[in-house]
């Protein structure tokens, strides 16, 4: 939802709709529609292909070498001029001139801003031609770069386009080792031209205040801002309760504040650990209402020092909560093209997979306010960073008073929501210090540097919201503390990259106790049908040019190809290589999650990388561009399940441990069946055993010697607890490769169901791992990547994203390890 609604009685003109586009030299001519992107309205209009498609990345980035001029016209009557006028942007990306009839009102150069220029002076009776010319990013980071007092690196490696680092704006527009590079260029979000009355709201930001009686205080703080003196009448709501004040305001800023008293608050909590009650706030003054989500609750970051250093842990409402998540990307690359309605399918596939947090990175954007909205509804926690992200940045003055102003815009602007969890300084910055010859050789002058650049933020931030959670860098030790958290596993938060960057095994996770991991992560190729929309029959080989364009980390392909031949057999063709990368990927996170779930409550939080794209490309995420499910998601369903079991080796492989863990707040007991399973796909029954785990704990239920399941058979198992929750799995001792699997003997069959969605059952006549249904159309599946022994048959519900037209069904693919894999 916007997150102001100006009244018909007063005159706010909406400035979204078609403008003219032109390049400053008049080599290009098109219509943009804004709110929008460059790239997006000139591949529209026919003058650039699909960047996404095959190779044509490099095709367009001429587009930001380019400056680029939007203009419209706006009638105001002469009655109506009268009064002062502003020009109200949400988000101008990023180095900008605005003009009114050829009068200069703006010079914009913070993406991440709200710019409300007057331009009373510039206006006049009848046709006003507004121009906004948006300037070359690159251009304007050589600049900047070339004035710094010393030189300012970046990571080439994330960022083939230069010295984005030197500018207010998504750091990933300049590339990543995920993203393509091409530097967009747009007016994103609401925008308008408005005539000021009394007073405008800038800001409404609230605090709560918990009594000993239970009740708390929401105080309302609301800053308006006023060219003259007046009295303006403001009400109040909370939940039907509606009070009136009239205010008297001063010229600049005035600030406002009322308390509600609430004596018995509903309590938000994040997902699966309670009701996610929700209460709406309604600012309204004469000419704009804004309106707020509020949940109650109380969070806290607790650091406490214990025997293996100090803690990492939320504790909401008093109780702490092991936080299962991911983190977000920018949900596209181009923001045209990002809708509400596919961000919500983002997240509720997070909630569905059972997450209760994401970490919204610093190298992408503050999202809008439908965003958090979005996530105060679901119940996702957001570890929300400030935008820096794996490079060093300036802190020459100027720069600072920038980030100061976006911090603060920024903090009160999104910390009213129950969602926000914690604001972290920045992605890696501390790590980043090590990346650099210059810095690695004057160390002390640009750890300095970062310090300025790092303490300005929490000053800002502490300053918009005293009470908000702060924590300086991730990942970080601690505060002041600029060691190694990479590899330091006794405090802080960690991001733990060893296994896909150093190519160390999956066992390598297990060398490790985080605290709480904000990162860590393995690659596999986006699904088939994905892929097919970027490339031709042609391409459909792991070396071919349009493949190698789509994948962006630097020896990725080799990465996962060499983990292939250390695990599995390799596979026999394209569409199978795919599959096995998928499943390699689950199979790599899940060992990390099963064993930092297990140490529980010494770590208290796992956020995988990634859990989106933003667009089609090899990566970390566990959902395909557009929000198709890959294995590693339904896999994630599954780890993440609020009581699981997962079978644990010890470091020497004698032992296998099944650990229970209990993320509720009851008690819980778990009944465990195990199995011995042939590779011809026979089972038989291994033992029984049944115990129980307090709340919020992990126990070990039992532990077995592995010289219990014989070689070349496999240990299967299911799950029942207490509370209804169930799930099964099995465990290899040694590698996929070493098993001499039998044929699995696939079959699948699919049935129409009245309401358009497709009864699938999948039959097998020998040992199936890892199987995978795929259609040639979008849906989503009630399971996959799931496992059938001898005759056994599953039937899961898939549902189209669109209507199935007619009475076809839809084509349907199945893998296993074993067909998948090639014969000689």
């Amino acid at each position: 939802m916007p997150a102001e609604t100006l009244n018909s009685d007063a005159i706010r003109i909406d400035l979204s709709g078609d403008w003219l586009l032109a390049s400053a030299d008049n080599s290009h001519a098109s219509t943009i529609a804004l709110p929008g992107d460059v790239h997006s309205a000139l591949q529209r209009a026919g003058i650039i292909a699909d960047p996404y498609h095959g190779r044509n990345e490099a095709e367009v980035q001429w587009v930001a070498h380019k400056e680029w001029v939007l203009e419209r016209t706006v009638a105001i009557d002469r009655g109506d001029l009268e009064g002062h006028w502003y020009l109200d942007f949400e988000s101008i990306d990023t180095i900008a001139s605005v003009f009114v009839n050829d009068r200069l009102v703006l010079k914009a150069d913070n993406c991440f801003r709200r710019h409300r220029p007057d331009v009373s002076e510039a206006l006049v009776a009848g046709e006003n031609r507004i121009r906004i010319v948006l300037h070359s990013a690159i251009a304007e980071g050589a600049r900047r770069q070339a004035a710094q007092p010393f030189y300012v690196p970046y990571h080439e490696g994330n960022s083939p386009i230069a010295n984005g680092n030197m500018l207010r704006k998504p750091q990933c527009h300049f590339g990543w080792d995920w993203n393509i590079a091409i530097a967009p260029l747009g007016v994103y979000g609401s925008l308008a031209l408005c005539r000021l009355e009394t007073a405008r709201i800038e800001h409404v930001a609230t605090r709560q205040v918990w009594l000993e009686d239970g009740s708390v205080d929401l105080q309302v703080t609301v800053t308006l801002f006023a060219r003259d003196p007046g009295i303006i009448p403001i009400h109040f709501e909370l939940d039907g309760v509606r009070e009136r004040l009239d205010c008297a305001v001063g010229a600049g800023e005035t600030r406002v504040i009322h308390v509600f008293t609430v004596p018995e608050p509903r309590r938000w909590w994040p997902a699966g650990s309670g009701e996610q009650a929700l209460s709406i706030l309604t600012v309204e003054t004469p000419e704009e209402s804004v309106t707020r989500q509020i949940g109650f609750r109380t969070i806290e970051l607790v650091t406490d020092k214990d025997e293996a250093g100090s803690r990492f842990a939320f504790r909401v409402n008093g109780r702490e909560i092991f936080c299962r998540g991911a983190n977000w990307i920018p949900a596209d690359a181009l923001m045209s093209r990002v809708t509400p309605e596919a961000v919500e399918d983002l997240l509720r596939s997070a909630v569905d997979a059972n997450m209760n947090m994401i970490r919204v990175w610093g190298g992408g954007f503050y999202e809008p306010d439908w965003f958090y909205d979005l996530c105060d509804r679901l119940g996702l926690l957001v570890w929300q960073d400030f935008m820096f992200a794996c490079n060093l940045y300036p802190s020459t003055p100027d720069f600072l008073e920038n980030v100061r102003a976006e911090v603060d815009y920024q903090v009160k602007r999104l910390s009213s929501h129950p969602s926000i969890a914690l604001w972290c300084g920045d992605n890696e910055l501390v790590g980043a210090l090590n990346w650099f010859e210059e810095s690695r050789k004057d160390r002390d002058r640009y750890l300095v540097s970062y310090d300025r650049l790092n303490r300005t933020v929490e000053a800002a931030m502490k300053a918009a919201c005293p009470e908000a959670v702060w924590w300086p860098s991730s990942p970080s030790v601690g505060h002041l503390d600029f060691g190694d958290a990479w590899h330091a596993d006794g405090a802080g938060d960690m991001h733990y990259w060893s296994v896909w960057h150093e190519n160390k095994s999956f066992d390598n996770y297990r060398t490790v106790r985080p605290r709480f991991c904000s990162e860590f992560g393995f690659q596999s190729y986006t699904s088939m049908p994905v892929i097919r929309q970027f490339a031709e029959a042609r391409d459909l080989n792991i070396a071919s040019p349009v493949m190698e364009a789509h994948q962006k980390n630097a020896g990725g392909n080799e990465r996962i190809a060499g983990t292939m031949f250390r695990y599995f057999r390799f596979p026999k063709d394209f569409p199978s290589f795919v599959y096995l990368s998928q499943i390699q990927q689950g199979l790599a996170i899940r060992t990390a999650v099963d064993y930092w779930r297990s140490l529980k409550p010494h770590c208290m939080g796992t956020l995988y990388w990634q859990l989106n794209d933003t667009w089609p490309v090899a990566s970390w995420s566990s959902l395909d561009y557009g929000g198709h499910w890959k294995a590693m998601h339904y896999m994630a369903r599954r780890f993440f399940q609020p009581v699981a079991v997962a079978a644990i080796p010890s470091a020497d492989g004698r032992d296998i441990a099944f650990s229970m863990v209990n993320d509720t707040a009851g008690p819980v007991t778990v009944e465990l069946q195990t199995f011995l399973v042939s590779l011809d796909g026979g089972r038989q029954p291994l033992f029984a055993a049944a115990g129980s785990c307090s709340p919020d704990r992990a126990a070990t239920l039992v532990t077995i010697a592995a010289t219990d399941i014989p070689a070349q058979a496999l240990l299967f198992w299911s799950f029942e607890a207490s509370n209804g929750m169930r799930g099964e799995g099995h465990y290899v001792h040694g590698t996929y490769k070493a098993l001499d699997l039998s044929p699995s003997g696939l079959g699948i069959e699919a049935a129409p169901r009245p309401d358009g969605s497709f009864d699938v059952t999948v039959s097998s006549t020998g040992l199936a791992l890892h199987v995978m249904i795929e259609a040639d159309i979008e849906g989503r599946y009630s399971d996959n990547a799931f496992d059938l022994t001898l005759g056994e048959k599953k039937t899961v519900r898939f549902t189209p994203k669109a209507p199935f037209e007619g009475d076809a069904t839809p084509r349907l693919s199945v893998y296993d390890l074993e067909s998948c894999q090639g014969r000689g």
